[in-house]
């Protein structure tokens, strides 16, 4: 397996990328819906401070992967997909690029506009603050991180979706090429 991509298939670090963002975006999830519910002691503050180094830590890792996806390039469609399907996934895909970014700055906006003290990153150094503290924009940005996640749930079921139905329906590589190798192998439909 090569780590650059090819013109059939993702390559490692494209992989690696989508998989691990895939997870801390579940975790970070689990977590944000779960969070409000625990009791205001000092391991309430610590997983706090953990969602939003997570959720920094996706930023960085959606920004490595779009610069590695400018460089890397992507994989062709698979022959005989058809155009509009190339189009709807060319655009899910953007909407969730969008979407990955939205939701952890507006959630670095909503912290830095609430005016608490900065969050150390990881407990390592302070984060700076993105704006003076403002009740419009911490409301604004808390709504958009609250919203754009159900949104991105959305968007990732939607990806999913159509991900299994090629694999499952199509019975395409759609899936099996953003998989380790040997994961899923169904048999693929003879070419006409």
């Amino acid at each position: 397996m090569t780590l650059k991509n090819t013109h059939d298939r993702w390559g490692s670090v494209s992989k690696s990328l989508h998989w691990l963002i895939a997870v801390l975006i579940l975790a970070l999830g689990i977590v944000g819906l779960t969070m409000g519910e625990f009791p205001k002691t000092p391991k309430y503050f610590w997983i706090y401070t953990m969602h939003k180094s997570i959720g920094i830590t996706v930023l960085v890792l959606v920004v490595t992967r779009l610069l590695w996806r400018v460089y890397a390039g992507a994989p062709q469609a698979i022959p005989g997909t058809p155009s509009w399907q190339q189009r709807i996934a060319s655009a899910t895909h953007w909407l969730l690029y969008v979407m990955m970014f939205a939701i952890p700055l507006s959630g670095w906006l909503y912290d830095s506009a609430s005016g608490l003290r900065p969050f150390k990153l990881f407990g390592l150094f302070d984060m700076p603050k993105l704006v003076a503290p403002s009740d419009q924009i911490s409301q604004v940005s808390h709504a958009i991180h609250e919203w754009g996640f159900w949104a991105l749930i959305l968007m990732v079921l939607a990806h999913a979706g159509a991900a299994l139905f090629h694999h499952i329906q199509q019975r395409d590589a759609t899936l099996v090429r953003m998989l380790p190798q040997g994961w899923l192998n169904i048999p693929q439909k003879e070419s006409a």
